[in-house]
């Protein structure tokens, strides 16, 4: 009988090298593909992994979650240790639980989280260059955190997707944006029952083309507007975390990460 395994919170992982979450047609190492590869080296037969969501090129991930099934019974240490040490030091597993067979780490979730870390200073982050975006020009932190309320909601995203989205329904609802800022650096943290392509990016990058001058108009008239063109420049996806998902007590599985916060220092 084969049990359902989620390493849950599975990596902190720095996304800088991956082509994203998903495997794809051809190889171009994913996290799906790293991560099946090495289940199917430890099980000696192949293993699909589901993740909880899709994530873009060269983006990070805190906690992220992905499910299995396996025959194989070990204890959780076991799995922990010998996962880990097959996998490159850009992931890393976390922890496991067991899990009832109506489990999905992407349809189980009731919601997801998001944080978009911002560099402001005139001189580049040399030891954070990969994790943050950097502008040297003046952001005005008041005007960033007025706007991004504006998102707050369920709203019509047209305006924030990019035209490879292939999502039905643009309506999405934002739970709770939240933008605070420690020295150099400003933290954009939004939590959403699912998310666009490109969706936080574009979020992040127009929040910033507004406290910056260089869009003048508010983000309530851009949603209105329902057009990509509307909206600010797309932000770098190197300044881009994923918090993880939410799920129903039920699952036992952790809540994400929210304040990344400490992890960074000027």
């Amino acid at each position: 009988m084969e049990n359902h395994v989620v390493p849950d919170n599975i990596w902190e992982s720095d996304g800088t090298p991956y082509r994203g979450w998903q495997r794809q047609t051809k190889p171009r190492n994913t996290v799906q593909e790293v991560i099946e590869n090495v289940l199917s080296k430890v099980f000696k037969k192949k293993v699909t992994a589901n993740g909880c969501g899709r994530t873009d090129a060269g983006v990070h991930a805190l906690s992220q979650v992905f499910d299995f099934k396996t025959d194989i019974d070990r204890d959780h240490k076991n799995w922990i240790d010998g996962m880990n040490s097959n996998l490159p030091d850009s992931i890393s597993i976390k922890s496991i639980s067991n899990v009832s067979e109506d489990f999905h780490s992407r349809f189980s979730a009731l919601d997801r989280s998001y944080t978009y870390v911002v560099y402001n200073s005139k001189t580049k982050p040399l030891f954070f260059d990969r994790l943050v975006h950097w502008d040297d020009n003046l952001i005005e932190f008041s005007i960033i955190k007025e706007q991004a309320n504006m998102f707050l909601g369920s709203h019509d995203f047209t305006s924030f997707r990019s035209s490879r989205c292939s999502s039905k329904n643009p309506v999405k609802e934002i739970k709770n944006i939240e933008v605070t800022k420690k020295d150099n650096f400003i933290f954009i943290t939004i939590k959403a029952n699912a998310f666009l392509h490109n969706m936080v990016r574009i979020m992040a990058g127009t929040l910033i083309d507004i406290a910056k001058g260089e869009i003048n108009t508010s983000i309530n008239e851009i949603l209105l507007e329902m057009n990509r063109a509307a909206a600010g420049k797309t932000a770098s996806a190197k300044g881009l975390f994923f918090l993880g998902p939410k799920y129903n007590s039920q699952f036992n599985i952790q809540s994400p990460t929210m304040n990344i916060m400490d992890k960074f220092k000027s």
